[in-house]
């Protein structure tokens, strides 16, 4: 009977796999490139609102449509992305699901620029060793079970004693540091892909705070642990209506039902079961984190590049918590001892297909963080915080002409007159001259030409820094061809 129940167990495991294959072929998927406006202040809440509203692809599906049709949870990767030092935010989606993703960053930043683009991954070769290119990378996991969290966004902020005015410490500024140090010929790939789930897991962080706290799991065991738990607390009643007390008293002794019970925890305990109930109480998603250098094997600088990423991933360490560390034991792609060369080539094109793909069931198994999680680690820049000229952003903020500016006419000159506002249209240049006034027009200044003929969306206003980003994208090399970049 085990036997047959494994190979019953290993046969329907197999045929839900080929039906999913099956509903994947019929699946189209593209990634979107996102452009914010300059000067975004913005605030990383806007991030979490963001991922809250993708929560709304979640899907439950039926027995027929698991195991027939092949249906299954479908994901989301959000990526950052520098080629050649050019840093690009990115969000690969299922075609379906374009307008939710459209709506969620519009409801956020309504004046960002949404562009379809070609898969920059695809460039790059998948079987490794390769003559030209070497790669470097994995996936990071949790270093403490996944009920703890890692230090978020909210944990940045800087309160000035003396001022009491508050700044935010954007963990974003050291990666886009390292993202536009990259030299022509390097790249570096960041992947989050995000799976939206129900509540169940609720229940296995409340778990984990249960045996900070001691607490028994009466519900543990299934059916005939239930049965137990019911059957000893009949007969621990019936004992102490005969005996006057005992065994309820015994477990009052235990402290399940001591009200104390927070006010006798070690401060490190108290502050994981309050962050792990403040866990539980958030929006989740199941996520995996990859992560790839990748450059050709002249400029392949590990040390630079894999150094600042971990370096990176540290700043949301918390040693009471949790924190991201590389999976040294699995996807890494390193290896020790025994067949390195073989091993450390089967990780890298392992690792390289996983990430062309945008896999979730590749490498190790998903952990749940929260949207305030997720938002800390991807993120849009906040410009009052980093300085990071070669990420693209849109011209500037676009808008409709006011109404009082005579965009019908036919302009006539570059001129306009120091004494008066208003503009040369038509054949009126300047206030009316007459021979009753006897004045005459106003000398001329030349100023630039007013794009009254081109489109508004054209017309680009408030440029920040554009000096500065000229001359590092002169610096790094032409921009990719298969990305927006300006």
């Amino acid at each position: 009977m085990p036997i047959a129940i494994v190979l019953m167990w290993g046969a329907t495991r197999m045929w839900v796999y080929y039906r999913n294959l099956k509903y994947a072929e019929s699946l189209s998927y593209i990634l979107l490139a996102i452009d914010i406006p300059r000067g975004n202040e913005q605030s990383v809440k806007a991030i979490e609102n963001l991922f809250t509203y993708i929560a709304g692809a979640h899907s439950t599906f039926n027995l027929l449509e698991i195991y027939w049709e092949g249906r299954y949870q479908i994901g989301f990767s959000f990526e950052i992305v520098s080629i050649d030092g050019y840093t690009q935010f990115l969000i690969w989606t299922e075609a379906r699901f374009r307008n939710l993703v459209e709506s969620a960053v519009y409801s956020q930043y309504p004046d960002a620029e949404i562009t379809e683009v070609n898969d920059y991954a695809e460039d790059l070769p998948s079987v490794f060793p390769d003559d030209e290119w070497d790669i470097w990378g994995g996936e990071f996991i949790y270093a403490n079970n996944e009920a703890f969290p890692i230090k978020t966004y909210n944990e940045f902020y800087d309160v000035n004693e003396k001022t009491g005015e508050t700044t935010f410490k954007d963990p974003m500024a050291s990666l886009m540091d390292l993202c536009g140090s990259l030299q022509k010929g390097e790249q570096l790939w960041y992947q989050i892909i995000v799976y939206p789930t129900g509540f169940d897991w609720t229940e296995r962080l409340n778990k984990e705070a249960g045996k900070i706290l001691k607490e028994k799991n009466n519900k543990g065991g299934g059916v005939f642990g239930v049965f137990f738990s019911e059957a000893w607390s009949f007969f621990a009643e019936f004992f102490n209506q005969i005996t006057g007390g005992g065994l309820g008293e015994a477990a009052g002794e235990n402290g399940d039902d001591d009200p104390l019970k927070m006010m006798q925890l070690k401060p490190q305990e108290k502050k994981q079961v309050e962050a792990i109930q403040k866990k539980a109480s958030q929006l989740g998603f199941e996520v995996k984190n990859r992560f790839i250098y990748v450059a050709k094997k002249e400029l392949m600088n590990k040390p630079k590049v894999t150094s600042g990423f971990v370096g990176y991933m540290k700043q949301f360490m918390d040693l009471d918590l949790n924190n991201l560390k590389p999976d040294m034991d699995r996807t890494v792609t390193t290896a020790n001892y025994f067949f390195v060369d073989a091993t450390i080539r089967g990780k890298k094109n392992r690792l390289m297909a996983a990430y062309k793909t945008r896999s979730g069931t590749r490498g190790r198994i998903r952990k749940i963080m929260t949207i305030d999680e997720l938002a800390t680690l991807w993120h849009f820049p906040i410009e009052a915080a980093v300085k990071a000229p070669l990420v693209q952003k849109t011209p500037g903020r676009k808008s409709e002409p006011p109404m009082s500016l005579p965009v019908g006419g036919e302009a006539v000159g570059e001129t306009f007159f120091d004494h008066g506002p208003t503009l040369s249209v038509g054949k009126q240049v300047g206030p009316a001259f007459t021979k009753e006034s006897g004045k005459e027009p106003a000398k001329e200044s030349k100023i630039k030409s007013l794009p009254w003929d081109e489109p508004m969306e054209k017309i680009s206003v408030d440029p920040v820094n554009s000096e500065e980003e000229e001359a590092n994208k002169k610096k790094a090399g032409a921009p990719p061809k298969n990305l927006p970049f300006a």
